[in-house]
């Protein structure tokens, strides 16, 4: 399974990716949604992408819209991993095709607990 973890904080990334790697999965990473979309137009195709919210030159509402608005892309699962906490932030994000959304803070059983939802989990370390 791959993973594209989204941040614009290097330490928000590195604790993303390390949780995920210890999941099971390949991992790459981007500061931001500008940079996160020219990932996958490099051809490398995530199982699942994580994005935070507030990020320079794309936010994460802005990469979740490019994502869905590309059909090549339109089936990857995303999740929001961000600070936005108002109701109204999650309907959004939602409501433009994110599939899931944690709130920072967050535990690695948290996020787990999230890509088993998703039915993300390689068969090693499911629930």
């Amino acid at each position: 399974m791959r993973a594209l973890v989204i941040d614009d904080s290097r330490a928000m990334r590195r604790i993303v990716s390390s949780t995920l790697e210890n999941l099971g999965f390949e991992v790459n990473q981007a500061g931001h949604g500008g940079e996160g979309l020219d990932v996958l137009a490099g051809g490398w195709v995530p199982d699942l992408v994580t994005v935070d919210w507030n990020m320079p030159v794309m936010d994460g509402l802005q990469f979740v819209s490019a994502v869905r608005a590309n059909p090549a892309w339109r089936a990857m699962t995303i999740m929001m991993v961000t600070s936005e906490s108002e109701h109204t932030q999650i309907v959004r994000a939602l409501a433009a095709g994110a599939h899931e959304y944690v709130i920072k803070p967050f535990t690695a059983d948290a996020l787990r607990d999230k890509l088993a939802l998703l039915g993300l989990l390689p068969q090693e370390v499911a629930l």
